[in-house]
């Protein structure tokens, strides 16, 4: 018969790993059509400039909306990034710029 084979097995650190991407295939495989909100929808399917202007104007809030934190967080990590330069700057006994 020979030598059985040890059998392959997942080492438990990344199990978990293993186990949320499969999820994510999963999920993102079995996923439902996404409907649009009912003004955007409307707002598609009619083909009177105003509607388009309309789904337009839906569109640059969107974006705004989602450019909003990553704004934020980056002035905030810059303003932090600079502050700490100025430090720096300070303790060698460099005049700032």
């Amino acid at each position: 018969m020979g030598i059985p084979r040890p059998v392959a097995s997942v080492s438990p650190r990344r199990f978990p790993a293993a186990a949320i991407a499969w999820a994510v295939v999963v999920l993102v495989c079995v996923a439902a059509e996404a409907l649009g909100c009912p003004n955007c929808k409307d707002a598609v399917n009619t083909s009177d400039p105003d509607g388009l202007n309309l789904a337009r104007g839906y569109f640059y809030s969107i974006l705004l909306m989602l450019a909003m934190p990553f704004t934020l967080a980056g002035s905030f990590g810059a303003y932090v990034w600079r502050e700490m330069r100025r430090q720096q700057r300070e303790q060698a006994g460099r005049p700032a710029p």
